[in-house]
């Protein structure tokens, strides 16, 4: 059966929703801000997260919204289709997939927990232990010596000399690592240069190397590492993967840039189809997504280098304590 086909006549009940908003100053000096939506009905509860980066655009969040009734999340799905989400134009084009996914997966979250099952049963699976990368812009030396056993996805930087590249892959624990070539106008753009791609191709042999640009003799400069590449930034649908310049090997799937539950599913069991390996993605989430991301993990692609480490690692520097990887089965209902 399709996934989504296994998802889609899930029964609940909507009688009222509320918004949770959360806040984080990250050691960069970066203020995160997510607004959880939690659907009430029938005394159970189901939540999403909406990940917008621009925090200004969690100020105007729709709280009354016509979403009362008793639905499929076919229905619901249909009906999100139909209202604006938006009170306001929102500050980047994709955090218009990221509050609709925060409807979506508390829908998918109630339908689960009033059907009494789990995501793994209802897709005919079964959850594994899921293991993470931990992925930061700091050094990973520090992170190390607390636990030399922990896995990396890095944001390639500018100032990475040949020297810093061959000490970062001898300690062997570097995955993937991310040029950044789709990001416009934030703190983590990486202007695409041929040179520094070639650097990393020969520096770090094996690692899957994400979102590089393919124009401007990027692309010549990849060759070799083909089977390597892996998107994320512009793949928001199955359509979005197809249109892509070449058919990459890997896929960082993280399902609030789909926007839908059905969008996300498509595209994932392409992947599954086509023999693109998976791995999770996260987005500094502060509620619920966090655990979300994690459980799709857990039930389709648990043992990849997922970006999906505990948001206590989001919340500070390396320090005792720190969850390792990998983190055991889900238990209970729901999403």
């Amino acid at each position: 059966m399709p996934l989504w086909d296994s998802l889609a006549g899930l029964e609940f009940r909507i009688d009222d929703y509320g918004l949770q908003r959360r806040e984080l100053v990250t050691p960069s000096g970066w203020r995160r801000v997510t607004t959880t939506v939690v659907l009430e009905g029938d005394g159970e509860s189901g939540e999403g997260e909406d990940v917008t980066y621009t925090a200004e655009d969690h100020d105007r969040f729709p709280a009354d919204a016509p979403l009362a009734g008793l639905w499929t999340l076919d229905d619901f799905s249909r009906r999100l289709d139909e209202l604006e989400l938006w009170l306001e134009e929102p500050g980047m084009h994709a955090s218009r997939d990221y509050r609709r996914w925060a409807f979506e997966s508390a829908a998918l979250d109630l339908g689960l927990r009033r059907a009494g099952r789990s995501l793994a049963e209802l897709v005919g699976r079964a959850y594994a232990p899921v293991r993470f990368v931990a992925s930061t812009r700091s050094e990973i030396e520090p992170y190390l010596e607390l636990n030399p056993e922990l896995e990396f996805k890095l944001d390639v930087q500018e100032d990475w000399d040949g020297e810093r590249m061959a000490q970062l892959a001898a300690y062997d624990r570097v995955r993937v690592v991310d040029l950044k070539a789709y990001y416009r106008g934030t703190t983590v753009d990486l202007v695409p240069d041929p040179e520094l791609y070639r650097a990393v191709v020969e520096a770090f042999p094996g690692v899957v190397i994400e979102d590089p640009w393919l124009e401007d003799g990027c692309r010549e400069a990849l060759h070799g590492a083909e089977e390597r590449l892996s998107f994320d930034a512009p793949v928001h649908s199955l359509a979005d993967l197809d249109g892509l310049p070449l058919a990459p090997h890997w896929l960082n799937v993280k399902p609030s840039r789909f926007g839908t539950v059905r969008k996300l599913l498509a595209c994932m069991e392409a992947c599954e189809q086509r023999g693109i390996r998976m791995y999770g993605g996260g987005q500094s989430e502060l509620g619920c997504g966090r655990r979300q991301i994690q459980r799709l993990a857990s039930v389709f692609y648990s043992d990849e280098p997922n970006d999906v480490a505990p948001s206590e690692y989001n919340a500070g520097p390396a320090r005792p304590g720190l969850a390792t990887s990998p983190l055991p089965p889900p238990e209970g209902v729901g999403f």
